[in-house]
């Protein structure tokens, strides 16, 4: 396997590598390359991943059951087709 040095690393980066090497007891490295691959979306194998986003991972959970219901209907509004709409 290659080498790779990474300089300027920001601290939030390594607070999440140092976090990850805490919570699953391995070394920087591994808990490093962790990071490296969940963030690429490459295993070990070198395979690509199914992509998964987490740019609205800070909503989730935010929304009590009320809400969720009230959101649910307004979306099902928009998942009716407007049979007019299709005709010729």
């Amino acid at each position: 396997m290659k080498q790779l040095t990474i300089r300027g690393i920001p601290d939030e980066v390594e607070r999440t590598i140092r976090k990850e090497a805490r919570q699953k007891g391995v070394s920087l490295n591994k808990a490093a390359l962790a990071v490296l691959e969940k963030a690429s979306g490459v295993n070990r194998r070198g395979k690509s991943r199914r992509s998964s986003h987490h740019d609205l991972d800070h909503l989730f959970g935010i929304l009590n059951k009320t809400e969720a219901e009230a959101i649910e209907k307004h979306i099902a509004r928009h998942r009716e087709i407007d049979e007019a709409l299709w005709k010729r």
